[in-house]
This record gives structure tokens, C-alpha cells and sequence, in this order.
């Protein structure tokens, strides 16, 4: 069947676009009531999957929060050794100094720079997945009130139609 959501309620829209019309209505048709249900439990199903996307990319994102730590630290830790051996001399070790904090900056600038980038891909990631999720729910919705509005005609036009019931309290007054 359907792989992903949207592909789902192409065919649910599909399905009612292609419905033919319901005798003396232009805005009502009628559609398969079993593969409608159908399509908007296999919709249903398939939100979990998007959730699971959107947990992978939060996933994704704490690994490279991490890695940026890991880099940063470990970038820290030469810096400080550099300037252990370099320890000799005044000179030298003023050099060490300089050159240990520069490398700090830059770790840190590096740090800064990898969350920024992770945090700008989680956000657009997440952004995408909510209008997905959304425009799902949302045809979700206008499908579910297109359908009771196709069953209430349908069931008003049943009851129209019928013979006329006696009823014994009419006459009596």
C-alpha cells in the first residue's frame, strides 16, 4: 500500500474528488465508507513513523551537541599539554600561553558554531514535520466533516423518501 502519510491522503483526497455526485447536490458525493475508514487508519498508523523521524533528528542533534563537546575538550587538552612542555623558558612559555588561549577561542568558536548548525537543522527539521503532521490533521478533519456531511444527506434523503407513519395521537385531537 501507501508508504507515507501524504501519499495516504493524496488518495483519500483522490477518493473523494473522484466520488461521484449525490442525485440533486453539487458540493455532496459519496464515497466507500470501509476504504475511506481504512485510508484514515492507515494515516493514523503512519503518524508514529513521522514522530519517529522527528526523534531521530533530535537524536542526531544530541550526538553532534556531543561530538562538539568531545572535539572542543579534546582540542582543550592539547592546548594545555602544548603549553606544559613548552614550559621552559619565560619566552616560551608566555608563547604557549598566547597560543593555548587561541586554540580555546577557536574550540570554542568551533563548539558554538556545530550547536548552531545542529540547532538550525533540529528547528527546520521539527518545523517540517509539525506542517506535515498539520496539513495531515487538518485533511484529516475536512475528510471527516465532508463524510458526516455526505452520511447526513445520505441518511436525510433516506428518511424522506419513506411512506408516511400513522399516528394515533393526530387524530384523536
Amino acid at each position: 500500500m501507501a508508504s507515507g502519510v501524504e501519499e495516504l491522503l493524496d488518495m483519500l483526497f483522490d477518493m473523494v474528488d473522484e466520488a461521484k455526485n449525490v442525485p440533486l447536490s453539487s458540493d455532496k458525493c459519496m464515497i466507500e465508507r470501509d476504504r475511506a475508514l481504512d485510508l484514515i487508519d492507515d494515516i493514523r498508523a503512519q503518524f508514529p513513523v513521522e514522530l519517529t523521524e522527528a526523534k531521530k533528528v533530535m537524536a542526531t542533534r544530541a550526538d553532534m551537541l556531543s561530538s562538539a563537546k568531545r572535539e572542543a575538550e579534546a582540542i582543550r587538552k592539547t592546548a594545555e599539554d602544548k603549553a606544559r612542555q613548552m614550559v621552559s623558558e619565560d619566552v616560551i612559555t608566555l608563547q604557549a600561553k598566547q597560543r593555548a588561549n587561541e586554540m580555546m577561542q577557536q574550540a570554542e568558536e568551533r563548539s558554538r558554531e556545530l550547536k548552531r548548525s545542529a540547532n538550525e537543522y533540529c528547528e527546520d527539521a521539527l518545523r517540517r514535520t509539525e506542517e506535515a503532521v498539520a496539513e495531515a490533521y487538518d485533511e484529516i478533519k475536512k475528510s471527516r466533516a465532508r463524510f458526516r456531511a455526505a452520511a447526513g444527506a445520505a441518511a436525510a434523503g433516506a428518511a424522506s423518501s419513506s411512506r408516511p407513519v400513522y399516528d394515533a395521537a393526530a387524530e384523536v385531537d
